[in-house]
């Protein structure tokens, strides 16, 4: 045998054990999922547990999920978990969900609608999203809470829950690279994460209660295929952050919600309405800003 040949021989021996723990990291991937931007749902009706087309409504998201579980699977993934993230978090139908993935359900939750993202995920994704409270033809638009905030700014930034949840996302060091929900929310969502991120509009918002809307079964094509260029291309993606300190100023609809928010030791009420709070950690922030929530709609 040449001298080059055993050389090479003896590398490869000792790269092979190296090269398989690579492989067997795998690409882990973590799915947020709303439903005010699922296909097929423009009516306030569809999207409460009471509501006369809930049912419908729960099993196109539940499909919507399996479609980006199905396009993560197309894409490697190894690992794959699923936050229920709409109102009681309590949708997905369970038993119809593709078994390579774990569910997150129920509420409340420390991180809400990021519950279960840390630093192991290559990736993140939201499905069902929708626009920030206040857009202009953003189907069922809201922030976060549709009975308490009118807006959100963090430094300066206003923000809806995609960019927020990617904030949270970015904290660990994980990009989210797609979602999908109506045309309004991939705009505005293209506009502050930036131009790499794949948006998948399944539906164009006709005022806050209507849409022009792809069918179910085509949105979760369209889905699934875009799920899979978005992990493969995910290395083009960075996590978003903004810079500390992190400055949260809420506008609530009402007075008497900021009357109750300033109540907390470090919270601020500027003008009727609103209040402001500065925080070192971003996650400390977005905790504060639940609890704020939380007694604005006691």
């Amino acid at each position: 045998m040449k001298k080059t040949s055993f050389l090479l021989l003896v590398l490869a021996i000792v790269l092979l054990p190296l090269s398989n723990s690579f492989a067997q990291e795998g690409l882990k991937v973590f799915i947020s999922v709303d439903m005010e931007g699922i296909a097929g749902v423009a009516a306030s009706d569809q999207v409460r547990a009471d509501g006369r087309d809930y049912h419908m409504a729960r099993m196109w998201t539940t499909q919507e999920t399996n479609a980006a579980i199905k396009g993560a699977l197309d894409a490697g993934a190894t690992e794959i978990v699923v936050n229920d993230s709409h109102g009681s978090m309590r949708n997905i139908i369970a038993d119809e969900l593709n078994p390579a993935a774990r569910l997150i359900t129920g509420s409340p939750k420390p991180l809400g609608m990021m519950q279960g993202i840390d630093d192991t995920f290559d990736a993140a994704i939201f499905i069902g999203y929708h626009a920030r409270a206040g857009t202009i033809d953003g189907v069922l638009d809201h922030t976060y809470s549709g009975a308490a905030v009118y807006a959100l700014r963090i430094n300066d930034l206003e923000v809806g829950e995609s960019e927020l949840n990617a904030m949270i996302a970015g904290e660990f060091g994980v990009p989210v690279v797609m979602i999908a929900g109506d045309k309004a929310v991939c705009e505005q969502v293209t506009d502050i994460l930036g131009h790499n991120i794949i948006t998948v509009p399944v539906k164009e918002g006709i005022g806050r209660y209507a849409a022009n809307t792809l069918v179910p079964s085509e949105a979760q094509k369209l889905i699934r295929e875009q799920v899979r260029i978005a992990l493969e291309k995910r290395g083009e993606i960075e996590p978003y952050l903004l810079l500390r300190p992190y400055t949260f100023e809420i506008d609530f609809l009402y007075s008497y919600q900021a009357a109750a928010a300033e109540l907390i030791p470090g919270v601020e009420r500027i003008t009727p309405r609103t209040v402001v709070y500065t925080q070192e950690e971003f996650i400390e922030g977005f905790k504060l800003f639940r609890a704020l929530l939380s007694l604005a709609r006691s």
